[in-house]
C-alpha cells in the first residue's frame, strides 16, 4: 500500500490503512488464510506522483509482494498506472484504489485494477441529478488543479450535459492548499456566476476553507464534497470554526459516499466493523503524522474495511484453487454479501464491485444520511 500518511490527506491514508489493518489482524488472529497470515506492507507518499512512483517500484520489485493494494489519490494512481503490467519488472494488479477517477477503469490499465467504489462520475452524476430535480440548475464547480479535480470537472459536465444544462462557473485550487489559506478569490469567482449549488472536488483542508470563505462572503447555497474529501476530518475543522466564531459552518452541506454510513447499525457489515475497530484500535501505519488525530470511526475506515474484506474472500479463492491466478480469482468473485445490502461481484469485463451513492448531511456536529425532507428543504 502506497498512500498519505504525513500530508495534507493523510486522514484518508491513514483511516483507510486503519479500517484494512482491523479486519486483517482479527483474520490473522483466526488463522488467516489457511494458516498464512495476511500482511500489509504500508508506504508512505505524501498524495505526491512521485514518492508514489518510487514505492511501487520498490513494491513491485520485491519478491514477497502479491498484489497492490488500497492506494489513494488519483494524481498518485494514475501515474503508477504504467507500472502495472510490467513496467516495473513484473505484473501486480492493484486492488480497491481510493480513488474514483476513469484511467483504471479503462482501457488499457482496467484489466490490472480491481474497483470496489462508485466512479466520481458516478457520485457527480447523482449529485446533480438530485440538484436538479430540487430546480437548482446553475450548478458551479471548484476543484483541485491536477487528475483528481479534472476527472470531477469532467463528471460534472457530463452529468449536467445529460439535462440539457452547462456549467454556471468554474474555478481551481493547487493541491496541497491548507485550511489557512485564503479561498476569497475562488468564492469571487464562484459567486459572479450566481450559482444556486456548489460542487467541491477536493479534500479537506481547501474544502473546509472554502466553506469558511463562502459563508463569510454571504454566499450561501448548498455546497456539496465528494467521498474523496475526507468526511469527517472536514467536519472537525468547520465546527471547530463554529465554535470558535458563534456561527454555523456547517450547514447547507451534503456529501456524497461510496459506502454506507457507520452509523446504520442494521447493516452487519457496520456492526462488525465497529466491534473491529473498538476491539483492535490499530495504529497508524509507521511514518505518519504523529500529531494525527484518528478518529474511531470514518467512512475512509469502513471503506478500508470492506476492501479487506473483499480482499479476503480473493485470496481465499485463490488458495482453494491456485491455477486461477490472482486475477482470475478476483474475477471469480460472484455474488459476495458483504454485509450491506448490496452483493458485490467481479468479472473479466467487470472489475468493479460496487455502484452505489450515498448522500450525507450534518445534523448536530455529524454526518448522517440525507432524507427526502433534507432533500425539500434545499428546494429554491
Amino acid at each position: 500500500m502506497s498512500a498519505d500518511f504525513s500530508g495534507q490527506s493523510r486522514g484518508l491514508g491513514v483511516e483507510l490503512y486503519r479500517g484494512a489493518v482491523a479486519y486483517f489482524t482479527q483474520l490473522n488472529r483466526s488463522g488467516g488464510i489457511n494458516g498464512k497470515p495476511v500482511v500489509l506492507v504500508a508506504l508512505d507518499d505524501g498524495y505526491q506522483p512521485e514518492p508514489a512512483i518510487r514505492n511501487t517500484i520498490d513494491l513491485i520489485r520485491r519478491g514477497d509482494i502479491l498484489c497492490l493494494f488500497g492506494y489513494v489519490g488519483t494524481p498518485t494512481v494514475t501515474r503508477i498506472l504504467p507500472l502495472l503490467g510490467g513496467g516495473a519488472g513484473a505484473v501486480k494488479p492493484l486492488f480497491f484504489p481510493f480513488t474514483g477517477a476513469q484511467p483504471q477503469r479503462e482501457p488499457p490499465h482496467h484489466r490490472h485494477v480491481f474497483n470496489l467504489r462508485a466512479s466520481y462520475r458516478q457520485e457527480v452524476a447523482g449529485l446533480v441529478n438530485r440538484f436538479v430535480s430540487l430546480g437548482r440548475k446553475r450548478i458551479a464547480v471548484l476543484y483541485q488543479a491536477d487528475a483528481y479535480g479534472r476527472s470531477g470537472w469532467d463528471g460534472v459536465r457530463r452529468a449536467l450535459a445529460v439535462h440539457g444544462l452547462t456549467l454556471a462557473g468554474e474555478a481551481t485550487y493547487r493541491r496541497g492548499t491548507g485550511f489557512d489559506a485564503s479561498m476569497a478569490e475562488q468564492v469571487r469567482i464562484l459567486g459572479r456566476s450566481r450559482p444556486d449549488a456548489i460542487i467541491v472536488v477536493g479534500t479537506y483542508a481547501p474544502g473546509a476553507a472554502f466553506i469558511r470563505d463562502a459563508r463569510d462572503a454571504g454566499l450561501d447555497v448548498p455546497i456539496a464534497n465528494l467521498s474523496f474529501v475526507g468526511s469527517e476530518n472536514m467536519l472537525e475543522l468547520l465546527v471547530s470554526l463554529s465554535r470558535e466564531r458563534g456561527l454555523d459552518y456547517t450547514r447547507h452541506l451534503v456529501n456524497s459516499q461510496v459506502v454506507p454510513s457507520y452509523e446504520d447499525m442494521s447493516l452487519p457489515a457496520v456492526c462488525e466493523y465497529r466491534q473491529l475497530m473498538d476491539a483492535v484500535d490499530p495504529a497508524p501505519p509507521e511514518g505518519s503524522d504523529p500529531h494525527f488525530r484518528t478518529f474511531r470511526y470514518s467512512f475512509a475506515g469502513f471503506e478500508g474495511y470492506l476492501n479487506a474484506v473483499v480482499m479476503t474472500r480473493v485470496l481465499r479463492n485463490l488458495e482453494e484453487n491456485p491455477a486461477l491466478g490472482l486475477v482470475g480469482a478476483a474475477e471469480s468473485v460472484r455474488d459476495m454479501d458483504l454485509g450491506i445490502d448490496v452483493p458485490v461481484s467481479f468479472g473479466p469485463e467487470r472489475h468493479q464491485g460496487l455502484d452505489r451513492v450515498y448522500f450525507t448531511t450534518v445534523e448536530g456536529d455529524a454526518f448522517v444520511p440525507v432524507s427526502e425532507a433534507h432533500w425539500e428543504a434545499w428546494r429554491p
